[in-house]
């Protein structure tokens, strides 16, 4: 059987678990259904299948009131189903990442650690409706947040670095769910050279694991929604350093077209770890 959902404020429909891999399609049948690629179990790995609602519904489901979750304007009932859960019924490596990809490019990774802490669900009824019943996007542009959105019963930081506090990984418009290594894919992004070791670089790369690899890719992974890759920011970090910071903390203020949010938040400290880090890549080793 598989364990009672961690999460205190979640109640958890009996449901018998069930092995979703052998009823995953090879076609798209829906427009809700679901992409599933990675290290599944009897399936070569990088090929993409699809998981349709009725299928996810079959597994193992929590309930709960999300009252800090910023994506609703109010408290909002939700029903889904852990990535945890997920994870087992895929066959997948209880250490493999776990990849959320939005139509817009913007990816969010959840770490065995994180879900672990968190307890991530896949949201697939809000207020008792399908995605098609959902409130549009907090941010009043009038999106639709469906096919699917991850969510959490309640969230706490469970690590600071610097100035920066651990932060919920909350994306909507979810259409894909990658499951890869989880070395593999942020050892694309580990620091290089002679100080990929030093404390400031090392709290830089923590940072940008978890916020700016959501949005910029260092070739294929990573998100892809601000269409700046790694070596771009790498370049700006150690050519232009305060026009770099200056970005983090106030984009708009740089370019009024931008979607990405500012960190103004973040101290001098903080912006030297990530200017540090970002060096790294560019600036050439000494003989």
């Amino acid at each position: 059987m598989y364990p009672a959902p961690r999460a205190a404020s979640a109640q958890s429909e009996s449901a018998a678990p069930a092995a979703l891999t052998p009823k995953l399609r090879e076609e798209r049948t829906s427009a809700t259904d679901l992409e599933i690629s990675g290290d599944l179990a009897g399936l070569t790995p990088g090929m993409t299948r699809y998981a349709t609602r009725d299928d996810l519904l079959a597994l193992p489901q929590v309930t709960y009131s999300a009252k800090d979750d910023p994506n609703f304007a109010g408290p909002a009932q939700v029903k889904g189903v852990q990535l945890e859960d997920l994870v087992r019924a895929l066959g997948v490596a209880p250490t493999d990442l776990v990849v959320a990809i939005c139509d817009d490019k913007y990816h969010a990774n959840y770490p065995r650690e994180y879900r672990e802490q968190h307890n991530p669900v896949l949201v697939l009824e809000v207020n008792g409706k399908p995605p098609s019943g959902w409130p549009k996007d907090s941010g009043g542009h009038r999106y639709d947040m469906g096919p699917y959105m991850i969510s959490h019963a309640k969230f706490t930081a469970g690590f600071r670095v610097l100035s920066y506090s651990e932060e919920s990984q909350i994306p909507w418009g979810v259409v894909r769910l990658e499951f890869r290594d989880e070395k593999a894919v942020f050892g694309a992004i580990a620091p290089l050279g002679a100080h990929a070791n030093d404390p400031a670089v090392q709290a830089g790369y923590k940072i940008a694991q978890q916020n700016c690899f959501r949005c910029h890719n260092m070739e294929s992974d990573g998100g892809q929604k601000a269409g700046i890759p790694w070596a771009i920011l790498s370049a700006l970090a150690t050519g232009s350093p305060a026009y770099f910071i200056g970005y983090v903390r106030d984009p708009a203020a740089k370019n009024r077209q931008t979607q990405m949010h500012g960190s103004p938040n973040y101290d001098d400290e903080t912006m030297g770890a990530l200017v540090a880090y970002f060096q790294t890549f560019t600036q050439p080793e000494k003989p």
